[in-house]
C-alpha cells in the first residue's frame, strides 16, 4: 500500500498567509486529499459548451471546423435565448440518479454552459464524459428547438465537429481540459496533456495559483504513471508541497525578498535558506575557496530547488512582463544552483535538460509555438515530471500578451467557464481545506 508519510509542513497561500499548520505529507497526496481528488475528477468530467459560437456556426453553415462551410444547411436557432431550457434538458439527459454529481450551469447570459458529467457514466474511459455531454447537447437542442429527424445531422455536425473523421473532434462546440485518448503519448499521461494556456486562463492568469493547479495535475499524473511508488513517493510530495503549495512559505519568501533582484539572487537566496534550515552543509572547501556542499536528504534539497526554480521564473518573467524567457530562466537557474553547490539541480538535472529542448522548439529553428502551447505530454517537455510545466504556467500568467499564442487567444472559453469552478479558481485554498478535513 502507499506510504503514510507523517512528515509535516505548514501551507501558505500565494500572498504569504497561513492556511493550515502541521500538515503531514500524506494529507496532500492525490490518493488521499479530497480536494485533489475533486480537481482531478472535474478535469475529466467538466465540459465547456460554447452555445453562442454554436448558434453562429449553425446560422452560417460553418460546421465541422475551420474552412468547413456547407451551403444550404444553415439553421437560424435561438440557442442563447433558450439556454436555460437547453441546460435543463442536458442535465436531465446526463443524470444517472437523483442526487448524483451531475452539474449543469448557464453562464455569460446564456452564451456558455458548464456541464459536468456524472461520475457514474465514466466506466473505463474518461472520454465518456466528452461523448456524453456532446450527445446530450445534440439531443437537448433537437428537443428544445423542435428539430426534426431530417435536420438532426446538421445539429450533430455542429456539436461534434469533424468527429469521427477527425479523432480530435475539430470544430466541436464542447471543450474539455483533457485531450482525446489518441493524443496521450504514454500510460498515465492524461493529466499531463493539458496546454499551459488552458490552466493560465482557468486561474485568471494568477501565477502562483496557476502553478499550483498545474503541479497538482502533474503530480497526480506521476501517481498514475507509476513514478510515485515506494521510496519515490516522498520526493514527489515534497516537491509538490514546496513548489506547488508554498510549504513553510518558502516560495513566497524567495519571491518577495528578491522582487527587485535577479535570477542569480534567487539562486543565492535558495542556497542560503537551505543552509540555514540544515538541508545542506559544507562538505569540502577547495583550494580556490569554492565550497562543495553535501546533504543527508536529497529529496528535501530537490524540493527546495524546485521552489527556488519557480521563484526565479516569477521574478524574471514578472520583471519583463513576458513569458518567453521561461526556458532560459529554467536553464540558468539549474546551471547556477549546480555551480553554486555541487549538488543536483531541480528534478535531479532533468529540468535543465528539458529546458534546452523546449527553448529550441519555441525560440530557435522550429519556433512554431510558444510557452503557452506546451504541456507535460509534449515531446520536448515530457521528460521532467512535476516541477517543470508549472513554471511555464506561471510565466504565461505573468505575460502581458507579448506572445502570439496568449491564453486569451487560445483558451478564453476555458477561463470563462471552467474558471467558475471554485477548486480550479483557488486550488491552494481548496487543497489546504481538503488536508484539514482528513487530518481530524
Amino acid at each position: 500500500m502507499a506510504q503514510k508519510l507523517e512528515e509535516k509542513v505548514d501551507l501558505y497561500d500565494e500572498r504569504g498567509n497561513l492556511l493550515v499548520r502541521d500538515v503531514p505529507l500524506w494529507a496532500i497526496s492525490p490518493l488521499r486529499n479530497p480536494a485533489i481528488k475533486k480537481i482531478v475528477s472535474l478535469v475529466v468530467r467538466a465540459g465547456a459548451i460554447d452555445l453562442a459560437g454554436l448558434e453562429t456556426r449553425l446560422k452560417t453553415g460553418r460546421i465541422g471546423g475551420k474552412g468547413m462551410v456547407v451551403r444550404g444547411l444553415e439553421m437560424d436557432l435561438d440557442l442563447v435565448g433558450k439556454a436555460d431550457e437547453i441546460a435543463k434538458e442536458i442535465e436531465d439527459l446526463l443524470r444517472v440518479e437523483e442526487g448524483d454529481d451531475t452539474e449543469v450551469k448557464v453562464l455569460a447570459g446564456g452564451k456558455r454552459i458548464l456541464a459536468v458529467c456524472p461520475s457514474a457514466r465514466i466506466l473505463s474511459d474518461y472520454s465518456a464524459a466528452y461523448t456524453a455531454i456532446m450527445a446530450a447537447l445534440t439531443q437537448a437542442i433537437m428537443d428544445v428547438c423542435n428539430v426534426d429527424m431530417w435536420h438532426a445531422h446538421i445539429i450533430k455536425a455542429g456539436v461534434w465537429g469533424m468527429y469521427p473523421q477527425d479523432p480530435d473532434a475539430t470544430g466541436s462546440a464542447v471543450k474539455m481540459l483533457v485531450d482525446v485518448p489518441i493524443r496521450n503519448e504514454g500510460m498515465g499521461y492524461v493529466l499531463r496533456n493539458i496546454p499551459v494556456n488552458h490552466i493560465a486562463a482557468t486561474v485568471r492568469k494568477r501565477a502562483i495559483p496557476g502553478a499550483c493547479l498545474s503541479m497538482t495535475l502533474e503530480e497526480a499524473a506521476c501517481y498514475e504513471m507509476g513514478d510515485a511508488i515506494g521510496p519515490f513517493e516522498r520526493g514527489h510530495l515534497l516537491d509538490f508541497a514546496y513548489e506547488g503549495l508554498n510549504a513553510n512559505n518558502l516560495l513566497y519568501t524567495l519571491i518577495k525578498e528578491n522582487a527587485n533582484g535577479t535570477l542569480a539572487d534567487v539562486v543565492y537566496a535558495t542556497v542560503e535558506k537551505a543552509k540555514a534550515d540544515g538541508v545542506i552543509k559544507e562538505k569540502k572547501k577547495m583550494p580556490s575557496g569554492f565550497v562543495v556542499y553535501g546533504t543527508d536528504d536529497l529529496q528535501l534539497w530537490n524540493a527546495y530547488t524546485c521552489a527556488g526554480l519557480l521563484a526565479a521564473v516569477c521574478v524574471n518573467c514578472a520583471a519583463m512582463r513576458a513569458g518567453q524567457a521561461v526556458p532560459s530562466n529554467i536553464m540558468y537557474f539549474c546551471d547556477l544552483i549546480e555551480h553554486e553547490t555541487g549538488l543536483p539541480g531541480p528534478d535531479y538535472g532533468r529540468a535543465q535538460a528539458t529546458s534546452v529542448s523546449s527553448s529550441f522548439f519555441s525560440h530557435s529553428i522550429y519556433g512554431g509555438g510558444g510557452p503557452g502551447v506546451f504541456h507535460g505530454n509534449h515531446i520536448v517537455t515530457r521528460h521532467s515530471k512535476g516541477p517543470f510545466i508549472p513554471c511555464f504556467t506561471a510565466a504565461m500568467c505573468l505575460d502581458a500578451d507579448t506572445l502570439y499564442f496568449t491564453p486569451a487567444r487560445t483558451s478564453a472559453l476555458y477561463g470563462e467557464v471552467l474558471g467558475a469552478i471554485p477548486e480550479f479558481a483557488e486550488p491552494m485554498k481548496a487543497i489546504a481545506e481538503g488536508a484539514k478535513q482528513i487530518m481530524k
